[in-house]
């Protein structure tokens, strides 16, 4: 059967068309029972398995509802009918295996997809689960089911009446097998109508009673209305309405409000920013400091934001506030620009008016009364300041007035996701734990940057001590916090594997394992696979046989993901064939499989320090791509000939097949390099490869290449527990710059030839110039030492850098690297077509265009670059739009860009979270070096374990004042008898331990922290006390004379086995 829908648009010119669409209604559509004698029914499962379509155990693709479904007191045999609203706010327990047996009618997913496409792959996800035994019901394209849009009815209306329709047809087709059809819907309006209609309907609370052996259900619906827990905010006035989508469009156009994504301060929860483009082309940073100018958002939104007046700028750094509890900060939304004042005067003047002498004396100016009027006239408008508002293109470098300060004036995208989450331990030591009726309470976020969100549990009980994780409803204007719901529970807190897993999920990092679907993408002969010289196409020579040339990897101990190999040939003419050899991935990795698809969505490896979480399956990534030695491996490779001066003389690419010679590590590498007495082909080939590195190296450095520097460590872990018994600094050797030189090379050719071919979608790399204002500090704290950053371009800043050493502290010059890398911009993927060629420049490579090609098992942004240099290079390659279209490729490179963000953090987190479980029980006195000034602390650098702390200058709660004061023309801590100081490179001596004491109201006594005590300089107040730094020191020794006598006897055991008795 035939039907027309038309409906009218505007085309962009503003003209009116009509669009006529031919829309087919069917009578041969399956309702999904397994079990159903209807004709049409046996004949849709007959013609399922004539396509193929064999059942999976027990499941038929075509029928996947079960005869027997779960079974009620209420409904008999049933299966849910939920209708969209309940998809939207409910997902989180759709999921949850347990609810199976559903129909998702066509009406349902098409509005999803409208509304939300997160939640529409999602549901997708869980119908291709054919364990889980959802149906989709094409109720659109079924004569009996479909419905016409009324006159005056709504398209929502519409759509309602259509999902009413759907299950009552369903109702009278299953009849016959006594199961009932139920419709979940928390609609009002809708459950009148299904009443009146005769349709089985519910709301979700209903449905989830049914299932009384899981009920946490219950706690984890979404949309609840909490109120706030009375005594809470007696105070609390709310937050400012947002502008509306249309005042921040013409507001960010006009140029009267900009516009970035918020990053809240790691330090400090109450201070974010967000980094806008001006109209001079530049990138700016703009503080939002407090709750009520970040006006209810939260870390990653995309928001609007409008500059505040110059007299509310801020001149001082920020206050370290990791710890406190927000409920125990007295002014919370000014509790930032408290700090800045003198610590020693009380913070009483809690009226508008006071609020404005603080600003005012944040801001080094003197109150007016216009200023102390406007102030008075916020508390009542919500969007009233004193003095002007500042535009975009009136903020400019080195300003006096400080650093430009703004407030969120709306949401353009939320960024909400589930958070890993435990409960407030001020609520859980309140005595009210166990209750069968549900009870409001806050959760604190594992990731300190989001505020506390209320949720309605029934098992405080059970999640007291616990991590689990919440989601995000809403945050109405009214409230404080944001309302939330309960997801599920994660595992006891301190738990190294339950730590490990929150990690990974706070910092969205895709670890379960590889789906059938994925597995099914990798070749048939699995680890028995070998070249097959038609097959590989090395017989046609599309392939080039390179296996006679003796190629070898350089890599860290222990590495099986082996990405590249190189070699070196001495030509006739005195030049060099150098040649980078990287794994093809893509002939295993097919664009638009589920493998390439899976692989896009986790976008790079991460390492953690017990395991790696693989972008690829291991067969691939370990075995078949991997460049082992004595084994015939295809590869990509990017030939040079090199001048001895290792200029290019010309460079070729095409698709290989090596056979690597050796596997080394670095340090095999490098003793291959100092012995004389080894002339191997191997050995040689090296030689000439660091030679030609080095000068590749000068020459990079001369162009203003930056050589930066950052702290990392390495674990050594126990084989059984794998807990970390050692660490260590990691030691960089030459033949690491070797490796490094010509994998810079590899990605610099294939950048150039890409952008070639593909100039409007070619995926490059850059890294944006640092705005001379991230370097204001740094420049301070290095005044006293006579020292200047030249930060006009890359390689004035390396010159700089070069020069500036310090005689008495070799250290000194490797810290200042550190803290400059601080100070760069992240460098980003980015489609070519969505930038002008000037600012494709990689700033810390000094070069003009850059690309990854190097590591396509670990990098999914290297695959994208393979497959663009095949496009390049071969003219019969077949490719799709993803290797055209800007807009995929942006979008690509969005998804590129936040994993390697995650995977950084993640590395990061695991990193202390390892180092926290390595000091457990340890107290060990340190050198280390000031790295922050803070408003109530200093960060600590300390070198030989390459760990950072903060040392606080005051008790971690709201009242307790400093020991010290912040100093802003020295940007230096000054004690109040002004004989002690504290300036950034400075050398100090701190004990370190991990906390396990709940600090601040105990809101951090699920987390164990690694505490810094002052030693020297010795600070009346802030250094730990002799006494008891003698009673450390003494236990110290203690437990080392214990621990050699341990030594000993092993020793004893193991020399002189036959004077052991049995015991």
């Amino acid at each position: 059967m035939l039907r027309n829908k038309s409906f009218v648009k505007r085309t962009r010119k503003g003209n009116i068309v009509r669009t006529v669409k031919e829309h087919y209604l069917r009578d041969d559509i399956s309702c999904g029972y397994e079990s159903c004698k209807h004709s049409v029914c046996i004949g849709a499962r007959a013609e399922a398995e004539e396509q193929g379509k064999t059942p999976i155990g027990d499941v038929h693709l075509a029928a996947p509802l079960s005869a027997s479904p779960r079974d009620s007191v209420q409904w008999g045999p049933h299966y849910l009918v939920p209708d969209t609203n309940v998809f939207v706010n409910q997902i989180d327990i759709l999921e949850r295996p347990i609810i199976n047996n559903v129909v998702v009618l066509s009406t349902v997913l098409d509005e999803l997809r409208g509304l939300s496409m997160v939640v529409y792959n999602r549901v997708r996800a869980i119908v291709r689960d054919h364990e889980r035994r959802w149906f989709v019901f094409s109720n659109e394209h079924h004569r009996d089911t479909f419905v016409d849009r009324a006159t005056d009815e709504s398209p929502n209306d519409r759509n309602d009446r259509a999902i009413r329709v759907a299950v009552q047809w369903l109702s009278k087709h299953l009849e016959a097998a006594s199961i009932r059809p139920v419709m979940v819907t928390n609609d009002e309006d809708n459950l009148r109508k299904a009443a009146a209609d005769g349709v089985t309907a519910c709301r979700m609370e209903e449905c989830l009673g049914v299932y009384t052996e899981c009920p946490e259900l219950l706690d984890m619906m979404g949309s609840v209305n909490i109120t706030e827990r009375s005594g809470t905010d007696p105070n609390w006035e709310g937050y400012a309405e947002y502008l509306s989508p249309v005042q921040i469009q013409a507001g960010v156009k006009s140029g009267t409000l900009a516009q970035g994504t918020l990053q809240i301060a790691p330090y400090n929860y109450l201070e974010g920013s967000i980094f806008a483009a001006f109209p001079d082309g530049k990138e700016r940073r703009i503080l939002v400091i407090g709750r009520k100018d970040m006006n209810r958002a939260i870390q990653g939104d995309k928001v609007a934001v409008q500059i505040l007046p110059r007299s509310q700028w801020r001149k001082a750094p920020s206050a370290a506030l990791v710890d406190e509890d927000e409920d125990a900060v007295p002014d919370v939304d000014t509790k930032t620009e408290a700090v800045q004042t003198t610590p020693s005067v009380p913070d009483t003047d809690k009226t508008n008016e006071g609020r404005a002498r603080k600003r005012a004396r944040v801001a080094g100016g003197k109150l007016t009364n216009s200023a102390a009027t406007g102030a008075a006239d916020e508390g009542a408008e919500g969007h009233e300041e004193p003095g002007e508002f500042v535009k975009p293109s009136d903020v400019e470098d080195d300003s006096l007035d400080g650093e430009p300060t703004g407030r969120v004036v709306g949401v353009i995208r939320r960024n909400w996701r589930s958070y890993c989450a435990f409960l407030d331990p001020n609520f859980a030591h309140k005595g009210t734990k166990a209750s069968s009726a549900p009870v409001s309470v806050s959760v604190l976020a594992m990731d300190r940057r989001i505020p506390k969100i209320k949720i309605r549990t029934r098992q405080v009980d059970v999640l007291s001590g616990q991590r689990f994780v919440v989601a995000i409803d809403s945050w109405p204007k009214e409230s404080r916090y944001p309302h939330g719901h309960f997801v599920r529970a994660l595992g006891d807190a301190g738990d190294k594997a339950t730590e490990t897993e929150v990690l990974l999920l706070e910092h969205d990092v895709p670890f379960q394992p590889f789906t059938k679907n994925v597995r099914a993408d990798l070749p048939p002969e699995g680890d028995k696979w070998l070249l097959d010289i038609d097959r590989d196409q090395v017989a046609s020579g599309k392939r080039r046989d390179l296996r006679h040339i003796d190629v070898c990897s350089i890599d860290p101990p222990g590495c099986t993901d082996i990405d590249d190999a190189l070699h070196a040939i001495r030509l006739p003419n005195g030049n060099f064939q150098v040649g980078v050899h990287i794994a093809d991935v893509t002939n295993f990795v097919k664009p638009n499989t589920a493998m390439d698809k899976e692989a896009a969505h986790r976008s790079t490896t991460v390492y953690l320090v017990d395991r790696r979480i693989d972008m690829l399956p291991e067969l691939l990534g370990t075995n078949l791509c991997s460049l082992m030695s004595n084994v015939d491996r295809l590869a990509f490779s990017c030939i040079w000939e090199l001048d001895q001066d290792a200029t290019i003389v010309n460079v070729t690419f095409y698709k290989s097949v090596i056979h690597s010679k050796a596997s080394l590590t670095y340090e095999e590498a490098q003793t291959r390099i100092d012995d004389p007495s080894l002339n191997d082909s191997i050995t040689n080939n090296i030689r000439d490869l660091n030679m030609l590195a080095k000068k590749l190296r000068k020459r990079r450095m001369d162009a203003g290449a930056l050589t930066l520097s950052s702290p990392e460590v390495r674990f050594r872990l126990e084989n059984d527990s794998q807990d970390p018994v050692d660490v260590e600094m990691k030691a960089l050797k030459e033949t690491n710059a070797l490796v490094e030189e010509f994998m810079l090379l590899a990605n610099t050719s294939v950048a150039a030839k890409i952008y070639e071919h593909f100039p409007d979608s070619a995926m490059l790399r850059r890294h944006p110039e640092p705005p001379a204002q991230n370097f204001d500090n740094l420049q301070h704290a290095l005044k006293p030492l006579d020292i200047q950053l030249e930060t006009g371009s890359s390689l004035a800043l390396a010159q700089s850098l070069d020069r500036a050493v310090l005689a008495s502290d070799p250290y000194f010059n490797n810290l200042l690297r550190i803290l400059t890398t601080r100070c760069m911009m992240q460098a980003q993927y980015f489609c070519s077509g969505s930038c002008t060629p000037e600012e494709f420049r990689h700033y810390g490579l000094a070069t003009g265009i850059y690309t990854h090609f190097t590591s396509p098992i670990r990098r999914y942004a290297d695959v994208m670059v393979h497959r663009l240099l095949h496009a390049s290079i071969d003219r019969d390659a077949v490719y799709g739009s993803e290797l055209t279209d800007k807009i995929k490729m942006n979008e690509q490179c969005d998804v590129l860009n936040h994993r390697h963000r995650m995977a950084q953090q993640a590395s990061r987190s695991s990193v202390e979270l390892y180092t926290n479980l390595f000091f457990k029980g340890k107290t060990v006195e340190e050198t280390g070096y000031v790295t922050q000034i803070l408003q109530n602390g200093f960060g600590v650098l300390i070198p030989s374990y390459g760990i950072e702390g903060v040392v606080y200058t005051a008790a971690r709660d709201a009242a307790s004042p400093s020991v010290m004061e912040y100093e802003q023309e020295a940007h230096a801590l000054i004690s109040h008898d002004k004989a002690s100081e504290i300036r950034l490179f400075q050398r100090v001596r701190v004990v370190l331990q991990v906390d396990d004491k709940p600090v601040s109201a105990n809101v951090s006594s699920m987390r164990r922290k690694l505490s810094l005590r002052l030693v020297e300089p010795v600070i009346a107040g802030l250094s730990i006390e002799v006494s008891e730094l003698e009673a450390l020191r003494a236990a110290k020794k203690a437990r080392a004379a214990s621990a050699d006598e341990d030594r000993k006897i092993v020793e004893m055991v193991a020399k002189h086995p036959e004077k052991i008795q049995t015991i």
